[in-house]
C-alpha cells in the first residue's frame, strides 16, 4: 500500500510552488486533481517548449496528476468544485492574494463548510503585512530575502539558477500537509496551513543572516568558492577542466598540503595556518594551489584528492548530470508517459522500504475532465453543454 493511498488532493495551482508540493503528494500515492483554466491551463505549460514541445517546468512538476478544466467564475464550475471538496482531504492553492476569497473559496469559509479538509494557502509574502498584495516571483523573493546579495562574484550579485524560493515554499507546504494529515488522524479535524515564498526562503537564509546580524558584516560574495572557508571551491586543471574541492578542518589541511600540493611545510605557513588566515589570504593561497594544479590534469587532481581523502567533485553540465554513474548505478531513473511520448523522470529523493513511488503520466490539458465529471454524477449532455459554453 502506498503511504498516501486514499488521500484526495484538490489543487488550484499554477507555476512552481504549489505544483511542486502536490507532485510530492502524488508521488506517494495521493490522488491529485489539478484544476486548470479552460483553453490556457496552468501558465507553466507555456514557459518553454524544451521537452519535445512541452514545458520542462510542467513536465517536472505535474506527473501523476489528473487535469480538470474549470472556469471557477461560473456557477456551474463552483458546483463541481463543491462536490469535489465534499470528498477531498486537502485543498491546496497558490492563486494571487485575495483570488480565492473573491471566488468564495477563502480559507475561513472552506474550513467552516468542510471541517475535515486541510486547507493550504501558498503566497508570495503571506496573508498579512504591507507586502501582502505585492506580486512575487522567485527572482524577486531572492532579492527581497537577501539571497542575491550574498550570491555571485565580488563585483556582481547573481540569482540562484533554479527556482529556489518556489521549491522551498513547495517543500514546506508538502511537509505541512503531511503533518496536518497526521494531526487529523488524531483529532478528526482538518487545519488551515499557510506558507509563503518569502517566509520559506527567509528560513534558508539563517546562516548568512546570523553571520551578518551578529558579526557586523555580511558574508562576502565569493563566486563559486565558500565565503568563510578556504580552500573550498574550484581549481583549473592542465586540461582546462574545473575541479571542485572542499576542506573542513585542520587535519584535512595538513593532508592537503602534504599529499595534494606536495608541500607539507605550507600547512604551518602563518598566512595559512588557520581557516581565518586562509580566508583573509585567499588570493595568495589560490596562487599557490594554481601553481600546482596547472601542471596536473583533472583526473590527476582528483586522484590526489582521493588519496588525501579530500572532498571533491567534477563540474558537470546537464548532459553529464543526466548520465551520472551514481544515478545509473542506483537505478534512479524511471519512465513516465506524456502527451509527447515516454519521458525520463528521477525518483523522489527520499526512498522508503517496499514503496515504489507513483510514476503516472504528465496530463494533457483537461485530459481527465469528462471522467471526473462523470464520477461526480454529471451526465454526458451536461458535460458537453458546459464545454460548448466554456465552463470546462
Amino acid at each position: 500500500m502506498l503511504p498516501l493511498e486514499g488521500i484526495t488532493v484538490i489543487s488550484l495551482e499554477q507555476a512552481v510552488a504549489a505544483p511542486f508540493a502536490s507532485r510530492q503528494l502524488a508521488d506517494l500515492g495521493a490522488r491529485v486533481i489539478k484544476i486548470e483554466r479552460p483553453r490556457d491551463g496552468d501558465f507553466a505549460r507555456g514557459y518553454d517548449t524544451a521537452v519535445h514541445g512541452m514545458s520542462s517546468y510542467f513536465v517536472w512538476l505535474n506527473r501523476s496528476k489528473e487535469s480538470l478544466t474549470l472556469d471557477l467564475k461560473r456557477a456551474e464550475a463552483k458546483l463541481v468544485l463543491n462536490r469535489l471538496l465534499e470528498k477531498a482531504d486537502v485543498f491546496l492553492q497558490n492563486l494571487v492574494p485575495g483570488a480565492t476569497d473573491r471566488l468564495g473559496l477563502g480559507t475561513p469559509e472552506l474550513r467552516k463548510r468542510y471541517p475535515r479538509v486541510i486547507v493550504c494557502d501558498l503566497s508570495g509574502y503571506g496573508s498579512s503585512g504591507p507586502y501582502r498584495d505585492k506580486k512575487a516571483y522567485d527572482l524577486l523573493i531572492q532579492a527581497e530575502a537577501g539571497l542575491i546579495s550574498v550570491t555571485g562574484t565580488e563585483q556582481t550579485p547573481c540569482k540562484v539558477g533554479v527556482s529556489i524560493a518556489d521549491i522551498a515554499c513547495g517543500m514546506y507546504a508538502y511537509s505541512g500537509i503531511l503533518t496536518a494529515l497526521l494531526l487529523r488522524s488524531r483529532t478528526g479535524e482538518g487545519v488551515a496551513l499557510e506558507t509563503s515564498l518569502f517566509d520559506s526562503l527567509a528560513e534558508w537564509m539563517g546562516n548568512p543572516a546570523y553571520y551578518a546580524l551578529y558579526g557586523g558584516t555580511p558574508p562576502p560574495r565569493a563566486s563559486a568558492s565558500h565565503a568563510t572557508i578556504a580552500p573550498y571551491g574550484p581549481v583549473l586543471s592542465l586540461d582546462n577542466k574545473v575541479v571542485y574541492l572542499g576542506l573542513q578542518n585542520e587535519r584535512e589541511w595538513k593532508r592537503f598540503c602534504e599529499i595534494v600540493l606536495g608541500n607539507p611545510q605550507l600547512s604551518s605557513d602563518p598566512r595559512f595556518d588557520t581557516n581565518t588566515n586562509r580566508v583573509q589570504n585567499r588570493r595568495q593561497l589560490d596562487e599557490v594551489m594554481q601553481g600546482v594544479f596547472q601542471e596536473l590534469t583533472a583526473a590527476e587532481i582528483i586522484a590526489r584528492l582521493e588519496a588525501a581523502q579530500i572532498a571533491n567533485a567534477r563540474l558537470n553540465n546537464m548532459q553529464e548530470f543526466g548520465d551520472h554513474p551514481q544515478l545509473r548505478a542506483r537505478n534512479r531513473w524511471r519512465t513516465v508517459d506524456s502527451p509527447v511520448g515516454p519521458l525520463q523522470a528521477l525518483l523522489p529523493p527520499v526512498t522508503a522500504e517496499n514503496v515504489e513511488p507513483v510514476f503516472n503520466g504528465v496530463p494533457a490539458l483537461g485530459q481527465h475532465t469528462d471522467a471526473i465529471l462523470a464520477e461526480l454524477g454529471f451526465d454526458r449532455e451536461t458535460i458537453e453543454s458546459w464545454r460548448q459554453s466554456g465552463v470546462v
